[in-house]
């Protein structure tokens, strides 16, 4: 049994040394507070554009088609760069990573607040898209190196239910702001704000405990190449990406555009039932991350089983929606979004926990970030899919379910590989 010594250091099976893993404690809280707080900003900015959709397409004289490529573009260069974010989280440490996704932010967020045409405010919003990119992985990895393991999966959680708090509620306060200051004046109010958090980043955040002087944050120098093929040969971040891809895609593709048209029209409740139903299905599910990561931090063998339970419930359940004849009940549907909602409130939980498995904790940004890259790859090409089809097809409930073919399919063979990757051998 391997125990530990006087020095901070432990031993390992084969009698050599190695650091301790961190105490965690109040100070580890407070770093994590204050890069999760910028989670929560990334969040605003992320989906602030749905409030001002329609002030947006009269200030800037566009219509609908092009206006909604604003939040696809965005979510599209948060999606390709997670693997470059992540190798700069390995190569520079969270804590300057952290501030310059926020610093990114701030830019994109001044030049949106103040564009006078499209062209400002697409790259307004790139700028945007880019900071996003380098918020959340780096307060994963703050977790990994302020945390001790057993608590990774709980603190993961729990990055994930601000996140899922910020989805929710943060439209609230912008577009209170945009009625009673105006466009420009709320968004450089987010600036702001977006600012100073950058500076709080700077003063409280730091890459690793005072006393972990034997631990490195950074990560020797590797080519992409290297860093991506070292990620990809363990078992961890394949089996991560694989749940990520599963777990967490349906109900994002649902909040992102389709689910509040799908209420609507496909399963025919009223407007304001609909916008209700998917707040309560958003926030719902919110209180099962902590108790799944506490779980998971003292029982680490029940991540898998409740990656496969959960992975094949969702399948079943996109399989039932889009085969039921003559589209699914109004308590069918709503079940399986709120299935949905569930687990893409434990894709943080459980995928980052399984992508730390065999990669070294000064070089998890990779992994992670291919983790990540897979869950919104998969929401992307979906969310545009069901609107290829939905535009292709009449104005029916039942176009919904052909729409939603696409998710359903790769939510079933994602969960096949799931399966195979945690049910397989390890390789000797």
């Amino acid at each position: 049994m391997t125990q530990t010594q006087t020095s901070g250091d432990r031993t390992t099976p084969d009698g050599s040394t190695a650091p301790a893993e961190p105490a965690g404690g109040a100070r580890a809280w407070i770093v994590w507070a204050v890069a999760v707080a910028g989670y929560f900003l990334a969040m605003l900015h992320r989906n602030g554009l749905g409030v001002a959709a329609l002030e947006a397409q009269a200030r800037f004289d566009v219509g609908p088609a092009l206006l909604s490529l604003l939040p696809m573009l965005q979510l599209l260069v948060y999606v390709l760069l997670q693997v470059p974010a992540g190798l700069l989280a390995d190569r520079l440490g969270p804590r300057y990573t952290l501030a310059m996704g926020m610093v990114a932010m701030v830019a994109g967020s001044c030049l949106f607040a103040l564009a006078p045409g499209i062209e400002a405010a697409v790259a307004g919003r790139f700028l945007i898209g880019l900071g996003d990119a380098l918020v959340f992985l780096n307060v994963i990895r703050l977790a990994a190196l302020w945390f001790p393991r057993a608590r990774y999966a709980l603190v993961s959680g729990l990055t994930g239910v601000v996140g899922g708090i910020g989805q929710v509620a943060s439209a609230a306060p912008l577009a209170w702001a945009l009625g009673q200051v105006g466009w420009v004046a709320a968004f450089l109010s987010t600036t702001a704000l977006t600012a100073l958090m950058a500076l709080l980043v700077l003063l409280v955040v730091r890459d690793r405990p005072a006393d972990a002087a034997g631990r490195s944050t950074v990560a020797d120098p590797i080519s992409v190449w290297e860093a991506l093929k070292e990620a990809l040969r363990a078992r961890g971040p394949l089996i991560g990406m694989a749940h990520h891809a599963a777990v967490m895609a349906p109900f994002t593709m649902m909040m992102v555009l389709w689910g509040y048209p799908y209420l609507v029209n496909g399963l025919g409740l009223a407007e304001g039932t609909a916008a209700l139903t998917l707040t309560v299905l958003a926030a719902g599910g919110l209180w099962v991350a902590p108790f799944v990561g506490l779980l998971v931090g003292r029982r680490p063998r029940a991540r898998r089983w409740l990656a496969l339970t959960l992975g094949a419930v969702l399948s079943a359940g996109w399989v039932l929606l889009v085969v039921w004849p003559g589209g699914a009940p109004v308590a069918a549907g709503l079940a399986v979004m709120a299935v949905s909602a569930v687990g893409q409130t434990l894709a943080p939980t459980i995928s980052f926990d399984f992508a730390r498995d065999g990669i070294p904790a000064s070089r998890t940004g990779v992994a992670s970030g291919l983790v990540n890259m897979s869950g919104f790859t998969t929401a992307v090409l979906c969310t545009v899919a069901a609107g290829a089809i939905l535009q292709a097809l009449p104005d029916e409930p039942e176009s919904y379910q052909i729409a939603f073919v696409p998710m359903c399919v790769t939510t079933v063979a994602a969960t096949a590989l799931l399966y195979f990757f945690v049910l397989s051998r390890p390789r000797a």
